[in-house]
């Protein structure tokens, strides 16, 4: 395993759509085990494949439990709503108000191809919303109300 370079959003390349993966060999299982040392070493909550450079349809999401590895992730559901600050690993000291579902349903396949559905809520739910974003080329600066101050993000 290996920790990756973490791209700033001001590479083109997390501007990229991200094609489907189609190999579940075990370059993509490196990729996947590298993500989750990367993710662990930033401190951070999610990781796209784009923002280490790698743009295939790939996310993991650290739920506080497990570490759950999206391949091919697709939002079926969502429900409710959510405004809070939102960061990301790729604007490293920046948080923006970000308006968000509350509960956010995902397809996904595993590092194997099997296919399977998780629910998150809340934080997570926020987390998958953010990461497919980055497989469509969004950061989550796009999309937000606003920069938060130092004084609004205390709050939070």
């Amino acid at each position: 395993m290996g920790i990756r370079k973490i791209l700033t959003d001001k590479d083109p390349a997390l501007h990229k759509v991200c094609r489907p993966v189609e190999n579940f060999d075990r370059k993509l299982h490196k990729l996947l085990d590298d993500m989750a040392e990367t993710l662990e070493e930033a401190n951070g909550v999610g990781l796209a494949a784009p923002q280490v450079g790698i743009l295939r349809r790939v996310v993991i999401v650290d739920t506080g439990e497990e570490i759950l590895e999206l391949v091919n992730p697709t939002l079926l559901e969502t429900s409710g709503e959510q405004v809070g600050a939102e960061g990301c690993l790729s604007v490293p000291g920046k948080y923006g108000l970000v308006k968000r579902p509350n509960v956010a349903k995902v397809r996904a396949q595993d590092r194997n191809g099997d296919w399977y559905e998780v629910e998150g809520e809340e934080l997570i739910a926020r987390c998958f919303c953010h990461e497919l974003d980055h497989l469509d080329g969004i950061v989550y600066t796009q999309v937000m109300d606003r920069y938060l101050t130092d004084e609004e993000l205390e709050e939070y």
